[in-house]
């Protein structure tokens, strides 16, 4: 007896590419039940996944995938002739931003052409990639079969529990039979399926991480007015955050935001816009807020090293505390640290880092040397600047690291730090809003 008809509720399911969203999407959907496939066209990343490694940094998904692997329930491979029998496959391939802010989907068209002659009939293609608007149809033109959006909602750090624990799960088809099957993947999972159609669906995508955005420039800039105004921040956000149409999330002032993400998503979503002839203008100046985040936190760090926000930072060495575009994760792709760091050192300053999640190998280099003991980021320092909330920065002995430093001096774009105790500690400490 096959095994389809031993496990009648579980789906043979293909997932082609094997990077953040992916793996994590491969490894939860084997862990619900499912037989799952997973190809990309990197052998060595496939053989080493064949092994149980790893390759991004993500809390609980090497069990994960070891728990897949071990039951047999998880398979990767560079053959997309593997997918012939899947029931569902999902297209998870990178769509990096392109001219004019416009997707690149160069990668994503050349895994559609490949899958045509693979698939068998019965078989519903889901894109899991965030793709522009009318992409999920053209997809289904290409392949003559039902195409489903289905896109994404996880955070990097987070995004093993947030697939298994989903905020909502979205589903746009113009098939009904092809959006259950697609929607079937998630039984026993609690949470809202929102059934639409593939543009409302695609959008939503873009409309989700824009407003994310929108709400991270709007907290940096009220952070500004604090400071101007003499206000506190942390206050202001606190008051906020009890308005339950405000919300809680994306209220804390920072270096700006960035990641594999927002960027990309504001870009591509200003570009939709365009095209279709709406002015979305207060998505453009959330963009020009996180630039200009970007040079005031430069500014801060002069007044803090020079006392003047117009001294010269020529040869100044600074220590910096994070450089992944936040806790949890070792991507530094778009990170407001780098972008931050990028202006430092075209300012003059001698720049050193250290980040618990970032590994030298995969890091770009360029204008920061990093290194993996924090205590060479402060030695001889003019100054520290906290770009990246890891919990662990809390707990480090500011004493010494004061001892260490030339100036003891610390700029804390997070507001992570207790300032008494970073204060007795022998700093001068600056935060954000206050």
């Amino acid at each position: 007896m096959s095994d389809r008809q031993d496990h009648p509720d579980r789906l043979t399911v293909g997932v082609v590419g094997t990077g953040y969203v992916g793996l994590t999407s491969a490894a939860c959907l084997a862990h619900l039940g499912h037989r799952v496939t997973g190809v990309d066209i990197d052998a060595r990343k496939v053989a080493g996944l064949c092994r149980g490694e790893v390759p991004i940094a993500e809390p609980g998904l090497d069990a994960l995938v070891a728990e897949g692997l071990a039951r047999g329930g998880l398979a990767f491979t560079t053959d997309l002739r593997a997918l012939a029998e899947s029931d569902v496959v999902l297209l998870c391939v990178p769509t990096p931003t392109g001219p004019e802010g416009t997707a690149d989907l160069r990668a994503y068209d050349a895994a559609v052409d490949s899958l045509a002659p693979v698939l068998a009939p019965h078989c519903v293609v889901a894109v899991k990639s965030t793709v522009p608007v009318g992409t999920t149809a053209r997809t289904a033109r290409v392949l003559g079969r039902p195409a489903v959006s289905n896109p994404e909602f996880l955070r990097e750090g987070h995004a093993a529990h947030d697939f298994l624990h989903p905020d909502r799960i979205v589903v746009g088809g113009t098939d009904p039979s092809a959006a259950d099957r697609v929607a079937a993947l998630y039984d026993g999972l609690t949470a809202p399926v929102v059934h639409t159609d593939p543009t409302s669906s695609e959008l939503a995508k873009y409309a989700s991480n824009a407003f994310l955005a929108l709400k991270v420039s709007y907290v940096n800039v009220l952070a500004e007015l604090c400071e101007r105004l003499g206000a506190d921040i942390a206050d202001v956000a606190e008051t906020m955050r009890l308005d339950p149409r405000i919300g809680a999330a994306f209220l804390s002032p920072g270096p700006g935001w960035g990641g594999s993400c927002l960027p990309k998503d504001t870009r591509a979503l200003l570009h939709t816009a365009a095209e279709a002839g709406v002015d979305f203008a207060v998505l453009a100046e959330a963009v020009a807020a996180n630039r200009h985040q970007h040079e005031r936190v430069v500014e801060k760090v002069r007044q803090a090293v020079t006392g003047s926000t117009e001294g010269s930072l020529q040869g100044s060495r600074l220590g910096l505390l994070g450089l992944a575009f936040k806790a949890g994760t070792d991507d530094v792709r778009d990170s407001p640290a780098l972008a931050v760091a990028a202006r430092l050192a075209e300012a003059g300053a001698v720049l050193t880092g250290y980040d618990p999640g970032v590994d030298r190998d995969g890091f770009p280099g360029g204008v920061v040397q990093l290194v993996d003991d924090v205590t060479l980021v402060a030695k001889d320092a003019a100054g520290l600047v906290l770009l990246t909330e890891w919990p662990e920065f809390r707990e480090l002995d500011w004493p010494h690291l004061a001892d260490l430093t030339d100036h003891a001096t610390i700029v804390d774009t997070r507001n992570l730090l207790d300032s008494a105790t970073l204060t007795r500690a022998g700093f001068t400490y600056f935060g954000l809003g206050r």
